[in-house]
């Protein structure tokens, strides 16, 4: 039985059902990070893919796992329930985590996996949202808690399943990844009775509006969100490389000793949950201080300055590539672009998460939350098409092109911030779509 939120039990000042959500999504986030951190390795190595190809079909798969989750949603909100959608998402996910075990069912695996994250991926985040009164000053702050507590899954998965599909074979990183699926699952069976309760399914407008959610987004804030949704296409097309053509120089362009010892190509692929997780709190205390200081934190401005910030990580690479020319570059330079990225990374993708999760009509959370992933799915599907440009440039111009893509987005976003504010004016539930994102 769920907990009403008005006595809902804390921990860390939060509702218990925070924790349980984000530390279902951390093993989700486990097994889908380590897969995707030996993806391209085994194809390469193991499948002997070319370069080209395996980088389409890494962002194949990785747009399908950010589209069916369009589906997903509306499924969990017309029929199926958020519970019930998450358990047989997991479930499915598992399934094809171990099926990437035998080459045989490759693309099956890939399909299965991306079929059970429609229903897994936009459900979840939006019952953070339901967790909190829509005028709890938590709610904001709470995407960017459960944004660090996933990324520990992020963080273990290439030293764990990275490290073993180096050293023992591929095949057994794949199946560590559909371990850690499960443990998510058990997870959040074990922590129903903290969850929020369910809107009832196709019931009236009326019976659930009841806290000041927006009845409809609106004309004018769907115009935004659709602008949103393609300055964030173009960001994604540079962000998304991270696992595609990055790590394939992390092969093969990077000086990986220290002292005596090799440094695995799969634990670079850690530093930007390690970061998320480091530079979270320090950023959150100061965008805290901004607010409290009257500073105006307007959600298209933070994201517009993250994509820049972006721009300023690929240019490190690019520089990078251009001193280095035909020898291999320090590991160091890999260490500062993470660094570089991920702060940018925590100024965009949070504050664009929880903007439409915010905007979602009660009835609508998760297919409103979908829509985000629409967009995660069209960037990724761009950043296939941009890696396979990969082989035709030297690193430092490639990487240089990632740079421009990122500023372009950040001048879409900048330029969306008037439209923004005019649609929040405009918003019919009088709660401003941006506060607190």
């Amino acid at each position: 039985m769920s907990v009403p939120l008005t006595v809902q039990p804390t921990w860390f000042g939060h509702p218990r059902g925070l924790t349980i959500l984000f530390l279902t999504n951390m093993w989700e986030q486990f097994s889908y990070y380590g897969m995707r951190a030996l993806l391209v390795y085994f194809m390469t190595k193991e499948l002997l893919f070319a370069q080209a190809q395996a980088s389409f079909i890494y962002g194949a798969y990785t747009a399908a796992a950010y589209f069916t989750p369009i589906l997903g949603g509306v499924l969990a909100d017309r029929w199926l329930g958020k519970r019930r959608a998450i358990v047989i998402g997991a479930s499915i996910m598992a399934a094809g985590h171990f099926m990437m075990a035998f080459d045989a069912f490759f693309y099956v695996a890939l399909a299965t996996i991306a079929l059970g994250n429609g229903l897994f991926l936009p459900t979840l985040p939006s019952q953070v949202g339901d967790l909190y009164a829509r005028t709890d000053p938590r709610r904001g702050w709470a995407f960017n808690v459960y944004y660090v507590g996933i990324n520990i899954g992020g963080f273990l998965a290439p030293l764990l399943c990275g490290t073993i599909g180096e050293l023992y074979g591929w095949h057994y990183g794949f199946g560590l990844a559909g371990i850690g699926m499960v443990l998510g699952l058990a997870i959040y069976i074990a922590g129903q009775r903290y969850l929020p309760p369910e809107a009832p399914r196709n019931a009236p407008a009326a019976q659930t509006m009841d806290d000041g959610a927006p009845r409809s987004l609106g004309r004018e804030t769907v115009l935004v969100l659709v602008g949103i949704g393609v300055a964030v296409t173009v960001f994604r097309a540079a962000y998304e490389q991270v696992g595609n053509t990055v790590a394939l120089w992390a092969d093969s362009g990077v000086d990986r000793t220290l002292g005596d010892w090799t440094i695995p190509m799969t634990w670079f692929q850690s530093l930007n949950p390690l970061f998320v997780m480091l530079l979270t709190p320090p950023l959150l205390a100061y965008w805290h201080r901004r607010a409290a200081a009257g500073v105006d934190q307007a959600p298209l401005r933070r994201m517009a300055c993250g994509a820049l910030i972006v721009a300023g990580a690929y240019l490190v690479l690019a520089a990078a590539g251009w001193s280095a020319g035909a020898a291999a570059t320090g590991w160091i330079w890999l260490v500062l672009f993470f660094l570089v990225l991920t702060i940018g990374e925590l100024f965009i993708l949070p504050t664009g998460l929880g903007l439409f999760a915010r905007l979602a009509p009660r009835h609508l959370g998760s297919t409103t939350v979908a829509a985000w992933f629409l967009v995660t799915f069209a960037g990724s599907l761009s950043a296939g098409l941009v890696g396979g440009l990969w082989s035709r440039f030297a690193p430092g111009a490639f990487f240089a092109l990632l740079a421009a893509l990122a500023t372009l987005a950040a001048a879409l976003l900048w330029r969306l911030d008037g439209p923004m504010r005019h649609a929040d004016r405009l918003h019919a539930g009088g709660v401003p779509a941006g506060a607190n994102a």
